[in-house]
């Protein structure tokens, strides 16, 4: 895959500043409708019943959603939703570009458009996104699938079904993305499990994940080969338990066509390197 420099990055994220001074006198929550970006809403009280607490949503339309009414499209779920967006309302510094990835990828015929709802994380998101040690990510999980999903059928035209609905994210994002998918799998179809933090819980997931199901799945893994790094005095080394958790996915028998592994030359743990890798992830993990 061709490597987006620093050049493709600093328009990402210009692209962001051109569109706020657009925006200098609008203070709705809605991106106006430029052609590569679709639209994008916000919901900052969205209503999480059995978390008993309000979420940010953020809900990505591509221009074909707009372009061709009579058409349903499937549904990708992203978490650090703030995060996810090249916006003038996303994280200050550097976000996935996921939606001018996917308008880009849609043009040149790679995937088929997806709506993106982006779930931003809060200040407890080692707690929220962990469903192990006392954290909360089954409630999250719980509210993902059970009122989150219903309220994005109800209000969008969307393909409901487990094959067109997806979950991605990294970190802790990409562990509680892997749990959804398996907890949920007649639900959720499509995983992408990003640097996924899966020493939280020591092998709490690999557990989880002890046979292979019979239902259909796609599932994508990834990790940059720099993704060492101390956090609070604990060494961390993201390679070796992310390649372990693959070869035990190949070892329950998860063909080629159903589970993905990439090692990132020289990629760290950080959003830059998720957002030079996206469009080689979403090919596979999106396409069919």
């Amino acid at each position: 895959m061709k490597r987006v420099g620093n050049a493709d990055r600093w328009r990402c994220i210009q692209q962001r500043f051109d569109t706020a001074r657009l925006l200098e006198h609008d203070h709705t929550s809605f991106i106006p409708p430029i052609r590569i970006m679709g639209i994008i809403k916000i919901i900052r009280d969205f209503r999480s019943d059995v978390e008993n607490m309000t979420r940010t949503i953020r809900i990505f339309t591509p221009d074909a959603y707009t372009q061709h009414p009579e058409q349903s499209f499937p549904v990708l779920y992203m978490f650090d939703g703030q995060n996810v967006f090249s916006h003038p309302e996303s994280a200050m510094f550097d976000t996935w570009c996921a939606n001018t990835t996917m308008e880009a990828l849609v043009k040149d015929g790679s995937t088929r458009p997806w709506i993106i709802v982006a779930i931003d994380s809060t200040r407890d998101r080692m707690i929220e996104y962990s469903p192990w040690l006392g954290g909360r990510g089954d409630l999250c999980a719980q509210f993902v699938v059970n009122q989150l999903k219903p309220y994005i059928d109800k209000t969008y035209r969307t393909l409901p079904q487990a094959q067109w609905t997806g979950v991605m994210g990294s970190s802790m994002g990409g562990l509680i993305s892997l749990y959804i998918g398996k907890k949920y799998a007649k639900t959720v179809g499509r995983i992408g499990g990003l640097s996924p933090a899966l020493m939280w819980g020591g092998d709490q997931m690999f557990k989880l994940w002890d046979h292979r199901s019979d239902i259909w799945s796609k599932i994508y893994l990834y990790v940059g080969s720099q993704e060492q790094y101390s956090f609070y005095g604990v060494w961390l080394d993201y390679v070796p338990i992310t390649q372990n958790f693959y070869n035990q996915l190949k070892r329950l028998g998860y063909s080629d066509h159903e589970v993905h592994f990439l090692l990132a030359n020289g990629e760290s743990h950080y959003e830059t390197s998720w957002q030079r890798r996206l469009p080689e992830i979403w090919r596979w993990l999106l396409e069919g």
